[in-house]
C-alpha cells in the first residue's frame, strides 16, 4: 500500500513514520509532480489550515486533490487537516467546523476516548484543536469529547481533531489504512 503524505507544513513525518510501523510505503507530496505518482490514499496533516491552503492554490494542487477525494481517493485529516476538507477550504466533508476551538497552544491537552469501529480508550493528542459543530449529509460521528465532535468518517474521508500521529498506539492508522484496501 502507497500513501501520499501531504508535507507543506506541520506533522507529516510523524504520520509517515507511523505508516513505516505498520508497513506501509509513503512519499511526500509538495509540488504537483509529487501528487501524480500512483497512490491509495492522502494524509493531510496538522499544522496552519490557512497557509497549508494558500500553498495548494500556489502550487496546483488544489484542484486535483479536491478532484480525486471526490472521486473516491480515501483521504484522513488530522487537525488542519480535518479544517481542509470542510466547505470553508477543499468542501469535500459535510461537518460544520470551529477552528482553534481549543484556545492557544496553552489550552492544549491529551485524553482517551472511545471511537466508534476503531477501539476503546484511544489516545488523543489536541493541540490548537478544532472541533466539528455539526455533521450533516452522509457524514457520521465517531467520538466526541466534552460533548464536542473529534471525529468523523464520511465515505471513504476520516477527520480527527486531535493527533494520534504524536501517540504510540497505530489503530486510527491502521483503520485508514483499511479504507484504502
Amino acid at each position: 500500500m502507497r500513501i501520499a503524505v501531504l508535507a507543506l507544513q506541520g506533522a507529516f513525518i510523524e504520520h509517515e513514520q507511523m505508516l513505516h510501523r505498520l508497513g506501509a510505503e509513503t512519499f511526500e507530496v509538495r509540488q504537483l509532480s509529487d501528487w501524480q505518482q500512483p497512490k491509495d490514499g492522502l494524509i493531510i496533516p496538522g499544522g496552519e489550515s490557512t497557509t497549508q491552503s494558500k500553498l495548494l492554490r500556489d502550487l496546483g494542487l488544489f484542484e486535483p486533490i479536491r478532484e480525486a477525494i471526490q472521486d473516491g481517493l480515501p483521504v484522513f485529516g488530522t487537525c488542519a487537516g480535518l479544517i481542509l476538507l470542510s466547505p470553508m477550504h477543499l468542501g469535500t466533508m459535510d461537518i460544520d467546523v470551529r477552528r482553534n476551538a481549543y484556545g492557544r497552544q496553552l489550552g492544549s491537552f491529551y485524553t482517551e476516548q472511545d471511537i466508534v469501529g476503531i477501539g476503546e480508550q484511544i489516545p488523543m493528542t489536541f493541540i490548537r484543536a478544532p472541533y466539528i459543530n455539526k455533521v450533516y449529509g452522509d457524514a457520521e460521528v465517531l467520538a466526541e469529547v466534552d460533548s464536542h465532535i473529534v471525529a468523523a468518517r464520511q465515505g471513504r474521508q476520516l477527520v480527527t481533531a486531535f493527533h494520534p500521529e504524536l501517540n504510540t498506539d497505530p489503530r486510527i492508522h491502521e483503520y485508514f489504512l483499511q479504507m484504502c484496501a
